[in-house]
């Protein structure tokens, strides 16, 4: 295969240490290569001195000449006030991009559900990603650098994505080279993988099935080097060969070898012990949904929207649950109900009398009392031991000995919290809900700013936990791997998957055809769009209230805008500081994402 780009002996050093040390590597034509590693390592490094938007300290990045370039950034950066429709195909006319059919499929999979004529301050983070994914991906390259492409993005996007990569370039053509924390992903686009770790780049054949396999055989190898890697590691490759009928069909690593390494490994969960201890600790009953349903007052028009209907939900003693649906399907309503801070508007939601619930959200408010305080302050005000594992292979682990387990090196136990990184923050609050012993865990994005190795931890750790688990992710990897069933939010009402994110994906995909043939249908009847049939004292309320939101939005996405500036002029090697103003930027977006919606809604009833 030919040659496309080469790095010959990339030494790069920041304040605190050196990164890497004399890399050599070499990308052909054909190539699709996962980076993986610990968060700080350098995998965003390597791809931006691989991609000549970072300049090593010494050796040199060459191509074959020629060869073009596509760069996605972790940070989705456009001109003040540019548009959607601007930013995706530039000032091509409609007629030049719309007989492209890379355009036509780029734009239908990524950005058809946005107004064109959008301005781009005015998106949430994962439109603006979509925008931003699209962008790059309607032109022509011979390489694509993606830098952690699936943030932000949902299962069906993320799928979308995959299935594009796959398809783009014909066979032993183009390369790519990507950043990630999604294993799913991993293993559905790549076909190599490159680990950074210890100043070294190491190569490894195949997905992450493969690299995983190929790992155990080096720490094996390597008899006590990191064995505690190694454990987490092979408990996952069993994972992988037992637990995934879309992995283990396919031959992507050597089946009698994976096996032997395998042979001693137990099952990743004992569910009948785990389920024993649930239920000594809940009973038989720990929340009844029965025919619930939850409606909103609209504050304006006075009207009930209804978000939930009819929901019938036993959740059993140690079940272990994952929740799908798109943004807005009720999905947060859903876990409201669950853990009764959503009160239903119809039907009854009726908690067992020893249920005690805890919540993982997408926020870090537990924290917020400790900001000031070391992590072993805070740690030694809780509980003085935890229980992992069940039966005769339970173990006492101090809080100390969970801290270790999940990442946390001596020296940080001295580090206040608000000085941790975003995965430290995230990883000590989900310890916190875990020493306060609940017997039904919520977990809600749980997998944000974790690297594999870490993901990994906080699997083995939920493996041993015997309760009630309920999972909200887009991560697909986390979900199937920590949860044994799965539901989706459809039209307000909830559905068994028994097949899965497969199933969920087949049914979204007939959903949306179903939407566009009504719409067809609608538009030929009546081409006109409806006026809004609100009284004079209801249509000045909503556009009072209009108004207020649109304020809220341009503030809001001018204070996102001058942070996302702001990064420029910090420290680049203080990694600490950069997740932290990241950290307030996400939660902003987040916010902008939200009044979206209420934006939406009220244009819809203002016609």
């Amino acid at each position: 295969m030919a040659h496309l780009l080469g790095a010959e002996a990339l030494h790069l050093k920041v304040p605190t240490k050196t990164v890497f040390d004399s890399v050599t590597l070499g990308v052909d034509e054909g190539d699709r290569i996962g980076i993986v590693g610990r968060n700080g390592d350098g995998k965003s490094s390597l791809l931006m001195m691989l991609a000549k938007r970072r300049e090593p300290d010494s050796g040199r990045v060459t191509y074959r000449g020629g060869t073009t370039v596509g760069v996605l950034d972790q940070e989705d950066r456009f001109d003040v006030g540019e548009t959607v429709g601007h930013a995706v195909v530039g000032d091509l006319a409609e007629h030049e991009w719309a007989g492209e059919v890379r355009i036509r499929d780029v734009i239908a999979g990524l950005v058809a559900d946005l107004d064109w004529d959008a301005p781009i301050e005015s998106l949430s983070g994962g439109q603006r990603r979509r925008v931003a994914l699209a962008r790059l991906l309607v032109g022509e390259w011979d390489v694509l650098f993606l830098d952690e492409p699936t943030n932000h993005l949902d299962v069906e996007a993320i799928a979308w994505l995959a299935d594009h990569l796959k398809r783009r370039w014909p066979a032993n053509q183009g390369a790519l080279l990507v950043v990630t924390h999604d294993r799913w992903f991993l293993d559905e686009v790549c076909t190599a993988t490159w680990e950074v770790h210890d100043r070294i780049v190491e190569p490894f054949e195949g997905g992450y099935a493969a690299y995983i396999l190929q790992r155990v055989e080096r720490d094996r190898q390597a008899a006590v080097v990191e064995q505690k890697r190694q454990n987490l590691a092979r408990k996952e490759l069993a994972w992988l060969r037992r637990g995934a009928p879309a992995r283990t069909s396919k031959p992507r690593f050597r089946i009698d070898a994976a096996n032997e390494l395998i042979a001693d490994v137990p099952e990743i969960r004992d569910n009948v012990s785990l389920q024993a201890m649930a239920v000594a600790r809940l009973g038989k009953e720990v929340v009844n949904i029965l025919e619930a349903g939850v409606a909103f007052r609209d504050a304006a028009s006075g009207e009930d929207r209804e978000v939930l209907r009819d929901i019938e939900w036993r959740l059993a003693p140690g079940e272990r649950t994952g929740i799908l649906g798109v943004n807005g399907a009720g999905k947060s309503t859903l876990l409201g109900l669950i853990s009764g801070a959503v009160e239903p508007t119809s039907g009854r939601v009726k908690h067992g009398k020893t249920v005690k619930i805890a919540q993982l959200t997408q926020q870090l408010s537990e924290l917020e009392e400790h900001w000031n305080e070391p992590v072993r302050v805070v740690i030694g005000q809780l509980r003085t031991s935890f229980t992992v594992g069940s039966g005769s292979k339970a173990q006492e682990l101090t809080p100390g000995q969970l801290l270790e387990r999940m990442g946390f090196t001596s020296a940080q136990l001295s580090t206040p919290v608000k000085d941790l990184s975003g995965g430290q923050k995230r990883r000590l609050q989900l310890l916190l809900i875990l020493l306060d012993q609940p017997n039904v865990l919520i977990l809600d994005e749980p997998t944000n700013d974790l690297d594999t190795d870490m993901l990994a931890a906080m699997e083995d750790l939920l493996d041993s936990w015997p309760g009630t688990l309920i999972v909200v992710s887009h991560d697909r990897y986390f979900l199937e791997r920590v949860t044994d069933q799965q539901y989706a939010i459809f039209g307000g009402g909830l559905r068994h998957l028994p097949r899965g994110v497969d199933e969920y994906l087949e049914l979204r995909k007939a959903e949306e055809r179903n939407k566009a043939s009504q719409g067809s249908a609608q538009a030929s009847v009546a081409p006109q769009a409806s006026a809004s049939t609100l009284s004079g004292a209801e249509l000045r309320a909503a556009e009072k209230e209009l108004s207020s939101v649109e304020r809220k939005m341009d503030r809001l996405q001018k204070d996102i805008v001058k942070a996302r500036d702001g990064l420029a002029l910090l420290d680049q090697s203080d990694y600490t500081l950069l997740n932290s103003e990241m950290a307030k930027i996400t939660a902003m977006e987040a916010e902008v994402a939200s009044l979206e919606d209420q934006w939406l809604e009220l244009s819809e009833r203002l016609g």
